[in-house]
């Protein structure tokens, strides 16, 4: 006959096996058994310090710390006064270098010509008169009528006619051909530099604009309105926020399993979960052996790796500690 201990014993070890069953199923972790890798890590903190291209005095700055900015929003902005008139002066030299190609490209004016032809005229009008002044002179010295002086000096009037038609005959076939391509050319080299001049007048004068280069939150506020700001001095400090990376570490048995593009599930100590995917795989173990890497040694190796969140939105702080849940034997 059982007695009463026995039974009080087999109904206490019947409870235990209940209790432990219950704890296996409820307590266990899914994710061990269902093959998942689980790894912990830290949102990475992304920072970006804005700073002016051009150096110049601080007009504005439109934002405080703790703002949330968008990509393309004006930050702040340098007094632009010594910026545009650079602009100005750049406008007023390709607008004239401008006009001096075209008036090289058109040729010599109609008018022109004419007036070249006109002073042409008028130097073998002049040339003429002095032959039969010459002739004249001659005429009358070689009969002792006029002194040698009065002959040498109509020589030398008739030489400075001659000389004067050679120039009005020069300059009126010069503008009957136009102007030189070597001319043409060095204008129109002269008119791209005054352009190119132009050009960076102008992206100067829109670098005085300080613009958010990406979504992001505002971090410190270094200098005021007032301030001179040097090139690349620091004006703001922005928290980028979107995409999210999550730095973490995979021991080496799991980095053949583990494929960049795998989707991946963050969690936070306080419940959030969100979706990601792995970007990067580091192929340099963060650790490395001293000596003789044993096989216990090869398999205490990490590997860093990116987790990028696309919408976590300002839930997932910088710093903040995760745990990253991959599941290579999902499909993906």
């Amino acid at each position: 006959m059982i007695t009463r201990n026995r039974i009080y014993a087999l109904i206490a070890l019947l409870i235990l096996i209940a209790v432990g069953t219950y704890a296996y199923y409820i307590l266990r972790d899914d994710h061990q058994t269902d093959g998942h890798i689980i790894l912990y890590g830290n949102v990475d903190v992304r920072q970006v310090n804005l700073a002016f291209k051009v150096p110049g005095r601080l007009r504005a700055v439109n934002v405080e710390e703790g703002d949330t900015v968008k990509a393309g929003e004006l930050i702040a902005i340098l007094e632009p006064q010594d910026y545009e008139d650079d602009v100005n002066l750049s406008q007023a030299r390709v607008r004239g270098q401008s006009a001096q190609l075209a008036a090289l490209q058109t040729g010599t004016r109609p008018q022109e010509i004419d007036q070249a032809a006109a002073i042409l005229a008028e130097a073998n009008a002049s040339l003429s008169l002095a032959d039969n002044t010459l002739k004249r002179q001659q005429f009358l010295a070689d009969r002792d009528f006029v002194s040698p002086q009065g002959l040498e000096t109509a020589k030398t009037e008739r030489a400075r006619a001659a000389a004067a038609k050679e120039v009005a005959e020069k300059a009126y076939k010069l503008a009957r051909i136009g102007p030189r391509s070597e001319d043409i050319e060095r204008a129109r080299a002269a008119l791209k530099a005054e352009q190119a001049a132009l050009n960076l007048s102008e992206r100067r004068l829109k670098d005085a604009n300080l613009i958010a280069p990406s979504d992001g939150r505002i971090l410190t506020r270094v200098r005021e309105p007032g301030s001179i700001i040097g090139a690349g001095e620091t004006i703001v400090s922005v928290s980028l926020v979107s995409p999210v990376w999550v730095r973490a570490f995979l021991a080496e048995p799991d980095l053949d399993r583990v494929k960049p593009g795998m989707k991946a599930e963050v969690q936070t100590d306080s419940g959030g979960i969100y979706a990601g995917k792995v970007g990067f795989i580091s192929p340099v173990a963060e650790f490395t052996p001293k000596t003789v890497e044993t096989p216990e040694l090869r398999t205490s190796l990490v590997y860093r790796v990116r987790i990028i969140v696309e919408d976590a939105g300002s839930r997932l702080k910088q710093g903040m500690p995760v745990t990253v849940i991959l599941k290579p034997s999902v499909k993906q």
